[in-house]
C-alpha cells in the first residue's frame, strides 16, 4: 500500500468502517509512514473534539419549538 491508498482509506479507517484485512492493510502502512501516521492522528484527534463538542443536548423547550416547527411544515 502506498500513501495515496492509505489516505483514500483513511477517514474509513478512523470510523472503523473497513474490513479486517483492510485494517490490517492501513495499520502496516501506518506503522511504516510517519507522515501518513500523523495524518491519521489529526484525523483521530478531530473526530473527537467534533463528537464531545456534540455531546450537548439542546433544552427541551428548544427541541420542542423544533419539532412543533417540523410537525407544522410537514402538514402544510
Amino acid at each position: 500500500m502506498n500513501c495515496r491508498d492509505a489516505e483514500a482509506r483513511l477517514d474509513q479507517f478512523v470510523d472503523r468502517e473497513l474490513n479486517a484485512e483492510e485494517i490490517e492493510e492501513v495499520q502496516r502502512h501506518l506503522d511504516s509512514c510517519p507522515p501518513c501516521l500523523q495524518k491519521f492522528r489529526y484525523e483521530a484527534s478531530l473526530r473527537r473534539v467534533v463528537r464531545l463538542a456534540c455531546s450537548e443536548m439542546a433544552p427541551s423547550t428548544l427541541r420542542a419549538r423544533i419539532l412543533d416547527e417540523r410537525l407544522r411544515v410537514m402538514g402544510e
